[in-house]
């Protein structure tokens, strides 16, 4: 255990240290994943092979884009509204913080508050965002050179079973439920996303909050993120709905953030990410803080994806780790899918 302990430690560290070439080439060979079952019915249409890389390179390139166009939309609309209502928020902030000291803050705790939300630590906020932005960016020259080669593998790699028989077919097997799962865990997450944003973007719409359509595409995006993300999507908007219409305007944009990402993302997403992909609610939520720890914001939005193959390579495959495997989630992990397993190995 201390060795296999040890080995981790190394292990991950040298991932940290490679994390802005490791975590571009996550979200490309991510990326490849989910787009490569548009090469089938091309391939049976009779399309050349070079024909279907062509498309999933092109349909990557498409999903990246919008991602990333969506993403820039909603940092300088955050950016320019910030700066527009400057002014608002900063006298927002001092009645926010006269209610603190009338009901008995102490000049410590009240100090504290005024840094947090400072309109100079806002501005910053955003100066940070802008930064990471320009680092994702720049990593996108990576990823896109990553689709290319990955896509062109993907073809090759379909071979692998015809050309090495039935002895690699348990690996295959295990490689195209890892496969499965990713495509089922996205296509999940941009569905409930999609519903979270339009429910959202109405609901500020009608409350009158500026750039509805703004905070629909943030909740949408930040919806990727397991577990924190609902929080993230709900700071900008709460934020901007205390400048605009106080108290009322604020405690109503928590309340239907709220309502909505409780009924949604806690009580009905959770059963169909689980029915896609099979990893406990624990292990979902510590796999974001870990990964973006490991690899940076990347890993927030790959955090599973990630999980999925640490378990299928380490785990998936040796008899002894059943425990384990059930443990992180996954139902299949049972002493009667073991025996199938070892009867399909010999």
């Amino acid at each position: 255990m201390l060795l296999v302990l040890a080995a981790s430690v190394v292990v991950l560290a040298g991932v940290y240290f490679a994390r802005s070439l490791i975590g571009p080439l996550a979200l490309a060979i991510v990326l490849v994943v989910i787009c490569e079952p548009i090469r089938r019915p091309l391939e049976r249409r009779g399309w050349p092979r070079w024909a279907g890389t062509t498309a999933v390179i092109l349909l990557a390139y498409l999903v990246l884009a919008v991602m990333g166009v969506l993403l820039w939309v909603a940092g300088v609309q955050f950016a320019g509204l910030v700066s527009d209502y400057l002014d608002q928020l900063r006298g927002s902030l001092d009645e926010f913080l006269a209610w603190l000291r009338s009901a008995g803050l102490d000049q410590q705790a009240t100090d504290a508050a005024a840094s947090v939300l400072d309109p100079k630590a806002l501005l910053g906020l955003v100066g940070s965002i802008g930064g990471t932005v320009i680092g994702v960016v720049t990593a996108l020259f990576f990823v896109v050179s990553y689709i290319i080669f990955t896509a062109a593998d993907a073809a090759r790699y379909r071979d692998a079973e015809r050309v090495f028989g039935a002895g690699r077919r348990p690996v295959l097997a295990r490689i195209g439920r890892l496969n499965t799962g990713v495509r089922r865990y996205y296509v999940v997450n941009a569905s409930f996303g999609a519903i979270v944003a339009i429910i959202d973007g109405l609901a500020l719409w009608a409350l009158g909050v500026p750039a509805p359509i703004v905070w629909a595409v943030l909740a949408f995006v930040t919806n990727f993120i397991p577990n924190i993300g609902f929080v993230l999507g709900l700071i900008p908007p709460a934020v901007l709905a205390f400048v605009v219409g106080g108290w009322p305007m604020f405690l109503a944009v928590i309340a239907i953030y709220c309502v909505v990402n409780v009924v949604l993302q806690v009580l009905v997403q959770p059963k169909f990410v689980s029915d896609a992909v099979d990893l406990s609610l624990t292990l979902s939520f510590f796999s974001v803080v870990f990964w973006t720890f490991v690899i940076g914001p990347l890993g927030a939005i790959l955090s599973i994806p990630l999980t999925l193959f640490v378990r299928t390579l380490v785990l998936e495959g040796d008899p002894g780790s059943l425990w384990l495997r059930w443990l992180s989630g996954d139902r299949t992990a049972t002493p009667a899918s073991a025996a199938r397993e070892s009867l399909t190995d010999a």
